[in-house]
């Protein structure tokens, strides 16, 4: 085993070319149980070409060994060769010790390929086998986090956190508040969150925290913890977005967009930062700003009809006719169908005094949007101003059954039919 410490020790060092001229020495003349414990050695350290080679080696002499046999199947998976790593895993026997591991292994590769109900398979079979191995349970938490069967993941990891709570390095309370939260339940996430955070800091951990406690209101915690992780990695550029909602919610508009402006340093090609912190400066009275960053929004992308939208609706409050008309065409060169832009343009259209291609629009429109309130009564009105009043008369009874108690409406149609008679 000397010769194997050496290999480690030269590895650790970073002298690996002088180490794999010691590994070749042991693949070709050193003993069985020195090729063993260096292939796994090699396989632990990211080396997994020689360990495969180590263990492929072992296996001339030792072809039906389990325990060579899941080694090399593990180290396989992680080369990427997963059909091989099957065919591996395969030849090993039912009554062999190893068994239980194997179908593991298996489960994961299948479930890797997407073959969920054979995974599952697999590892209630090695359930049955090993009943109080709490890596099993762990192993189907994971495949029924996946599938989003969360109600079973969670009683899985729950059995784990009966005897572990950590398994390979993954810590269960957290597994257990990511799956109460993705299931929506995110009050019962939140403590899980704690206890993971207890026992170790972790970002991503504290950012699902951050996201759960947001989307449970509770604003003042999410923003708290969002406040830690931006202290901890301001590059992670995932929480401002979500800060500025927590600061919008509790009413703190300034600091919802200072917010927004922190990650648009990190994070300048985001498009959804862009739009929000349009919606802010909104919000704030500042329609110039909220232009600028929206047009920059579009600038990365644009067919982001969202920030098309919102463009428009500053432009028609502006009185802006001809901008409206010039994102409806920037839209349109992208191929972009939007049933708004066909409202947006008919009422641009109607004001610059373009009365029958705004007609045109509005009977498009209609197609789409002929049970909206506010639609049918702008195409009413629209109706008319162009003399059309038989028409209108017919949006406006249909105005009235939706909302019957309204006068306005009532005092319209009854204008209207006076003038037939």
């Amino acid at each position: 085993m000397e010769t194997v410490n050496k290999i480690i020790t030269l590895i650790e060092n970073g002298q690996h070319e002088e180490a794999f001229k010691k590994v070749n020495q042991i693949l070709e003349k050193g003993s069985n149980e020195e090729r063993i414990v260096l292939g796994e050695e090699l396989f632990q350290y990211g080396f997994l070409e020689e360990a495969k080679s180590l263990f492929e080696k072992l296996l001339t002499i030792y072809p039906e060994e389990g325990e060579l046999l899941v080694l090399l199947g593990e180290t396989l998976m992680e080369l990427g060769e997963e059909e091989e790593a099957l065919e591996v895993l395969r030849k090993i026997n039912e009554n062999d010790p190893s068994y239980p591991q194997c179908l593991l292994l298996q489960a994961d590769l299948y479930q890797m390929q997407g073959l969920y109900e054979v995974s599952e398979q697999k590892l209630m079979v090695a359930k049955k086998l090993l009943p109080e191995e709490v890596i099993i349970d762990f192993a189907l938490g994971e495949l029924y986090s996946e599938q989003g069967r969360f109600i079973e993941a969670i009683k899985s990891y729950n059995k784990v956190l009966k005897v572990e709570h950590e398994i390979a390095g993954v810590n269960v309370h957290q597994r257990l508040g990511d799956a109460f939260s993705a299931g929506g339940a995110f009050e019962e996430a939140i403590p899980h969150y704690e206890k993971a955070l207890e026992e170790n800091l972790e970002i991503n951990t504290l950012f699902n925290y951050a996201l759960t406690a947001y989307q449970a209101g509770m604003n003042k915690t999410a923003i708290e913890k969002f406040t830690e992780l931006m202290e901890l990695d301001p590059e992670y550029n995932s929480l401002y977005l979500y800060l500025a909602k927590a600061y919008e919610k509790e009413e703190e508009l300034e600091k919802s967009f200072e917010s927004i402006q922190h990650g648009l340093r990190y994070d300048e090609y985001n498009k959804d930062l862009f739009l929000y912190g349009g919606k802010i400066a909104l919000k704030l009275g500042e329609e110039t700003k909220a232009e600028d960053l929206i047009r920059q929004a579009l600038a990365i992308d644009p067919e982001f009809i969202e920030a098309a939208l919102t463009l428009n609706k500053i432009f028609l409050h502006q009185e802006r006719y001809e901008d409206v008309l010039d994102i409806i065409t920037s839209m349109e060169s992208n191929a972009v169908e939007e049933p708004q832009l066909i409202w947006d343009e008919a009422i641009a259209l109607q004001h610059l005094e373009k009365f029958s291609q705004s007609l045109n629009k509005y009977q498009l429109a209609y197609n789409f949007f002929k049970n909206n309130k506010d639609f049918l009564t702008d195409f009413g009105y629209f109706l008319i101003e162009e003399g059309k009043r038989s028409e209108a008369a017919e949006i406006f009874k249909k105005l009235l059954q939706m909302d019957p108690s309204n006068v306005e409406f009532e005092e319209v149609l009854q204008r209207i039919t006076d003038d037939f008679v």
